[in-house]
């Protein structure tokens, strides 16, 4: 790619110093559009690669651990030779993090946070509805479950990881309703209370619904449908019946 932009900078010089002929000022403008196009091209290419070893690295790295995954396998997985994975990453843990920092920006758009909050429900059943929406993301999502796998394993060698850990299996969930539970409080559909702790009883038990999930699969159906009966049984001791 530096060759195209060394060529591309040539161009441009010459074009603004007007130094070209007119037919040469229409070539050299073909010439920029068939740089540009090559750039843009090679970028996509990059790009693409990019997202595939990232994509292979989150399967091998919930299969067997940081420790347990190295880059010749992922090499070979993605059929590329090892030098080809190191033009795209310089290393091992440099795919890692790249891998934590999107994983995080995945789930954050989907299931939201703190920074990026679902809009808070004006009734029982838009509680009821956005919790089993989050929920199913969660359980469903073949990247997400990797990823928790992943969390699960790695949280016990790796700082970071424990940190994500905690921030996704309760601290950041609780964090979501403790504002959205709020708002709920301060617009007289809950019943007066401590946000923070109505949060916590909210998420604590439907986060252990999710880890059950992950054991037994085969049983997600049955899994949510007591998720749902929770959620009822919530709305049914904290919301406040709001008069027809």
């Amino acid at each position: 790619m530096p060759q195209y932009f060394e060529i591309y900078e040539k161009i441009s010089t010459c074009y603004e110093n007007k130094t070209f002929t007119r037919q040469e000022t229409k070539q050299s403008l073909q010439l920029k559009v068939t740089v540009w196009s090559l750039l843009l091209l090679e970028e996509i290419m990059a790009n693409t690669t990019k997202s595939r070893i990232l994509d292979e690295s989150l399967i091998l790295f919930a299969e067997n651990g940081y420790k347990g995954t190295n880059l010749r396998d992922l090499a070979s997985r993605l059929e590329l030779s090892k030098s080809a994975l190191y033009k795209h990453y310089e290393s091992k843990e440099e795919i890692w993090n790249a891998l934590l920092d999107r994983m995080e920006a995945y789930y954050e758009e989907r299931f939201g946070s703190v920074n990026h909050l679902p809009e808070t429900p004006d009734s029982c059943e838009k509680l009821l509805a956005m919790t089993m929406q989050m929920i199913h993301f969660t359980v469903y999502d073949e990247k997400i479950i990797l990823t928790r796998k992943l969390l699960l394993t790695e949280q016990f060698h790796d700082e970071r990881v424990r940190k994500l850990a905690t921030k996704h299996f309760l601290g950041g969930t609780e964090k979501i309703f403790t504002i959205i539970f709020g708002q709920m409080v301060e617009r007289g559909l809950l019943k007066k209370g401590n946000p923070e702790m109505l949060a916590f009883a909210y998420t604590a038990p439907i986060t252990s619904l999710v880890h059950l999930c992950d054991r037994e699969p085969d049983k997600r159906e049955e899994i949510l449908k007591q998720v749902e009966m929770f959620v009822r049984h919530f709305i049914i001791t904290y919301v406040i019946e709001m008069e027809e």
